[in-house]
């Protein structure tokens, strides 16, 4: 089984993550002919990503060698996908073929929990309700030296 791009050499995917995600490395199998990918691009926290967002400057870029064996792994700046909760994957062009085919798309890396704060709800006074602050009566002390 494979994915195949439909009219063009260009194929997107959007892979969001249940937690956060130390993004190491990438796997990308194709087939040893002119439609395996040739370049691949990575951009992180980017939900719902779309052709027209691609155009912006990728997180990383690779240029791939033909792997129908899966044995080629493509490092990732570590520093740059160390939080990743969401990945999408480009690939802008491939070896000469009018369409792309991909057979697999492995991720190395450490998963860990997502650690998301609630929603909090908070009332802010525009001003204070005096009803709100009571204060036991202050008498004031004279106090004399003789």
């Amino acid at each position: 089984q494979f994915v195949e791009s439909d009219d063009d050499e260009e194929l997107l995917f959007n892979i969001p993550f249940t937690g956060n995600v130390k993004l190491k490395g990438v796997i990308v199998m194709g087939e040893d002919d002119g439609t395996h990918p040739a370049e691949m691009r990575l951009f992180k926290n980017i939900p719902h990503m779309s052709f027209d967002d691609a155009a912006r400057e990728p997180d990383q870029t690779f240029s791939l060698n033909r792997d129908p064996a899966g044995e080629l792994e493509y490092p990732t700046k570590i520093a740059r996908f160390s939080n990743v909760c969401h990945l999408s994957i480009h690939f802008p062009k491939n070896f000469g073929a009018e369409t792309t085919k991909i057979f697999y798309i492995g991720l190395k890396g450490e998963w860990t929990e997502a650690h998301r704060h609630e929603v909090t709800i908070c009332n802010y006074e525009a001003s204070a309700n005096p009803a709100d602050h009571k204060l036991e009566q202050i008498t004031p002390q004279t106090h004399f030296i003789s």
